[in-house]
């Protein structure tokens, strides 16, 4: 995919999904899970039904409460034709002792590729290294550059499988809309 500075720029999100929108995606019959949803989820591949996950209570049927850095997603395998992540990636911890050494992020990439369905197509939007936003906020733990969905979760070079990535993604596309990294990625069964 190049580098940082090859990657397209962009305005917002639904730039990113014009093209894959368009004649390809069909809303009738579909759902959506926003994980750190807040108080409302995220919905912009218009799924017919829109579900969230946040670490705060919320008395919403839709939103279920869970700690997606040492718990799994609260869902069943292929429940989603879509899954986003705004802003909630860079605050999952790529490792923990807990007593033991675990791999959160790679368990949730794990997780995320198990609740979607076969070709359904995961959404992140999330701070990018070299930007100052990776790093001033002290809760983000997790610093993704551009290259960490094709290096180690993509259906070729698989390099998070050594942390025990099972999964495999298309990487759909990427876009810079600073200082956020914008990656759609399809899940391959």
């Amino acid at each position: 995919m190049g580098s940082l500075i090859d990657l397209p720029k962009v305005k917002s999100v639904d730039q990113c999904l014009k093209g894959l929108i368009n004649g390809k995606l069909d809303a009738q019959g579909t759902s959506s899970l926003d994980i750190g949803c807040g108080s409302i989820p995220r919905n912009p591949f218009n799924a017919e039904l829109a579900y969230g996950i946040d670490i705060r209570d919320n008395s919403s049927g839709k939103i279920k409460c869970a700690d997606l850095s040492v718990e799994p997603i609260p869902f069943e395998d292929n429940a989603f034709d879509y899954i986003t992540a705004f802003d909630i990636l860079e605050h999952i911890p790529r490792v923990i002792y807990a007593p033991n050494r675990r791999f959160p992020f790679v368990e949730l990439m794990n997780e995320i590729w198990r609740t979607l369905k076969p070709n359904g197509y995961f959404l992140s939007h999330t701070p990018v290294y070299p930007y100052s936003a990776i790093h001033s906020d002290p809760t983000h733990v997790n610093v993704i550059a551009h290259d960490t969905f094709t290096s180690y979760f993509d259906d070729v070079q698989r390099g998070a499988k050594i942390y025990g990535f099972t999964g495999s993604f298309r990487v759909v596309s990427q876009h810079i809309k600073t200082p956020h990294l914008i990656s759609i990625l399809q899940k391959i069964a």
